[in-house]
């Protein structure tokens, strides 16, 4: 991996060991995805949903600073590819590349790797905006002759159950997602069952459905000695809320892998799952041969 400093601006920061072992697969993935699709007439995209701007920052070895968000390093540390770059050096090579992000200065970093990668740069189109808005955008054109693998890393609890509903409608796209399973969605999980309506909002467009309410939370009624009835609310455990959201997945996408990667922290406390759902039903089986491959061998 590179550790080439970009001539602009600063390397985008997120992520810790975790961070290098969902690239890992991804970039395994992409290698093996255009090799496999290089002899048909589909024409093949990378999309980046949260591309930030090429590069990621790794900690020095021994490192240690304090940080707001206690998963994300803070300033120091060496430059690595992040996911567009990886995808930019992915051979056989795609089509097109499509890097959404948000934030103006990270797209002007993303439109500088066009000079890096001078064969690939009429190839690259950078989309500044939301970045679900974006993708339902693009997931609303022509599919029939095109393929993609959509790469789905969010900053947080940003990706909504339309997007993904669009991401299976193509009939096209293979997903690679980074599901907030500890780090968001369980935190606004509280114990009691009680939630401000915002955390029920945010769970409801996470999931697509209300139904979740009923999912994580068991109640429980027992008699004390006195034949007084108790009640206690049951909170679902991380594993069942990881079931629950793949389930979801399975219910929209021709072909999911059974069994996510689960991210965990230096604490060895989960932080997210990396799954992996395939659109496109003739293609499935091979999408998920690798990708179930590739899963294993974490």
């Amino acid at each position: 991996m590179s550790k080439r400093v970009p001539s602009k601006g600063k390397a985008h920061r997120f992520g810790g060991d975790w961070t290098g072992l969902k690239l890992d697969v991804l970039g395994k993935y992409l290698a093996a995805y255009t090799t496999a699709l290089k002899n048909q007439p589909f024409r093949k995209i990378y999309i980046d949903a949260f591309a930030g701007t090429g590069y990621r920052v790794a900690r020095n070895v021994g490192e240690v600073g304090p940080s707001l968000v206690p998963e994300l390093p803070e300033e120091g540390g060496r430059l690595l590819d992040g996911s567009a770059r990886i995808a930019l050096k992915t051979e056989p090579r795609f089509d097109r590349y499509i890097f959404i992000e948000r934030d103006a200065k990270r797209c002007a970093e993303l439109e500088a790797l066009g000079k890096e990668f001078p064969d690939r740069a009429a190839a690259i189109d950078v989309r500044q905006g939301d970045a679900n808005e974006v993708v339902r955008e693009l997931c609303r054109g022509s599919w029939q002759s095109q393929r993609a693998v959509l790469f789905l890393d969010p900053y947080g609890m940003n990706v909504e159950w339309s997007t993904i509903e669009a991401i299976a409608a193509t009939k096209a796209i293979d997903l690679w997602l980074l599901f907030p399973l500890g780090i968001g969605v369980n935190r606004l999980l509280t114990r009691s069952g009680e939630r401000p309506a915002g955390w029920n909002e945010r769970l409801d467009t996470i999931f697509g459905t209300p139904e979740w309410r009923s999912e994580f939370y068991k109640v429980e009624e027992t008699k004390d000695l006195f034949g007084e009835v108790e009640t206690k609310v049951i909170k679902a455990g991380l594993d069942a809320i990881g079931r629950y959201f793949n389930k979801r997945l399975a219910s929209i996408f021709a072909g999911v892998a059974p069994e996510p990667i689960v991210l965990l922290n230096s604490s060895n406390n989960p932080l997210y799952l990396f799954c992996f759902a395939v659109a496109n039903e003739r293609g499935k089986v091979p999408a998920l041969r690798i990708a179930e491959h590739l899963i294993k061998l974490r």
